[in-house]
């Protein structure tokens, strides 16, 4: 099986192999994979996202996050590619998980077009991203053939998603407690 070609361009803060987004500098590497149209990822963000920042803030782990796009047929629109694609611009801004916090809260529901290009930038200004240079990100959409990446990658590793923040607190304590 032959690796999936690295795209040319991956947003900041990408990982080396160019397939998530790295938040944090802690010993403990905890891993997810979303799709901003997954109900599933949602629940797991909502209940999670305090818990894993906590984490991230104490230097006990770094969140690296894989947007995929695993539910664009689920979309008129290949919303989860077009969502994984901007929340690249976001990371290109060092906004990534203000972003994709609120990509979640404002998931729309599966079936439809997503949020509209106008309704991703507002998620934008809100997350605390410069408007005019998230404005040129999303409209010359630099990031496109980056989520399919991810996904092909993540596909290749076997990636399941479990929404079970205590387990998560709980492994990472257990590795940064052996690492020391």
């Amino acid at each position: 099986m032959t690796s999936p070609k690295i795209p040319d361009r991956v947003p900041a803060g990408a990982t080396p192999e160019g397939d998530g987004i790295v938040l944090g500098a802690g010993p403990v590497r905890v891993d997810a994979f979303i799709d901003f149209l997954c109900p599933f990822c949602r629940r797991f963000e909502l209940a999670a996202e305090s818990v894993l920042a906590g984490l991230v803030a104490d230097q006990l782990a770094r969140l690296v996050y894989h947007p995929m796009n695993f539910l664009d047929e689920a979309s008129t629109t290949h919303y989860s590619t077009r969502a994984a694609a901007s929340s690249g611009c976001a990371a290109d801004q060092g906004r990534f998980f203000e972003y994709a916090h609120a990509l979640f809260v404002h998931q729309p529901p599966e079936g439809g077009p997503g949020l509209s290009h106008a309704e991703l930038a507002a998620l934008g200004r809100a997350a605390g991203l410069t408007e005019a240079a998230f404005d040129t990100c999303l409209s010359e959409a630099p990031y496109l053939d980056w989520p399919p990446y991810v996904t092909a990658r993540a596909s290749a590793a076997g990636a399941v998603v479990r929404p079970e923040p205590q387990a998560i607190t709980a492994a990472v304590r257990s590795s940064a407690q052996s690492l020391r």
